[in-house]
């Protein structure tokens, strides 16, 4: 048993120390959206800001959706790293219920499938996604607000602010990206 308890109190420090954000209880079960037609969201997605994660480094993040198949979507994500370099990552996402097309599993590199749960979309404008993995007494939450322009208007960002309140997330945690088009120009030739 203890063995068991310097396990978790070791993953418990690795991750509160990378950023990832950590909350006690298990995960929300926040409402999706309604109708979600995953062939509409399918597109560039600018990444506006998000909770910190330990696999996305750079700036200037953005996410490409293509149909790869029935019921499988590609996604490629790409960011600007310090070094001017550019990371990419392909990786394929699927519905897990068809009853419930919101909310979608992500893996990457053959990794186990992840929760990538589309709370608010308007397909053309933005897009407010929160994903949460459970691990014993605690949860491991992700969030991204995205748009298909570099920018999104404060009211809407209010509104996803309020849906991410709700849900339990402390959007004071959340991180700004850089999308300014001097900045990331050699991501967006």
């Amino acid at each position: 048993m203890k063995t068991v308890q310097v396990l978790l109190v070791t993953l418990l420090s690795v991750m509160a120390a990378s950023a990832q954000t950590l909350r006690f209880g298990r995960c929300p079960k926040p409402a999706v959206q309604a109708g979600f037609d995953p062939s509409k969201y399918l597109g560039q997605w600018y990444e506006i800001k998000k909770l910190p994660t330990v696999f996305q480094k750079g700036e200037c993040a953005v996410a490409s959706y293509s149909l790869e198949g029935p019921g499988v979507i590609r996604v490629l994500n790409r960011e600007l790293l310090e070094d001017g370099s550019i990371n990419a990552i392909v990786g394929t996402a699927k519905v897990k219920d068809p009853s419930e097309p919101a909310k979608l599993q992500v893996s990457f590199n053959n990794s186990p499938p992840g929760p990538y749960w589309v709370l608010s979309t308007d397909y053309e404008s933005h897009s407010l996604v929160y994903g949460c993995t459970d691990f014993g007494l605690f949860h491991m939450e992700l969030s991204w607000v995205l748009s298909r322009e570099p920018t999104l208007p404060d009211e809407t960002m209010a509104e996803l602010d309020a849906i991410l309140t709700a849900t339990g997330v402390d959007v004071s945690k959340m991180v700004k990206a850089n999308q300014d088009d001097d900045f990331c120009w050699a991501l967006r030739q």
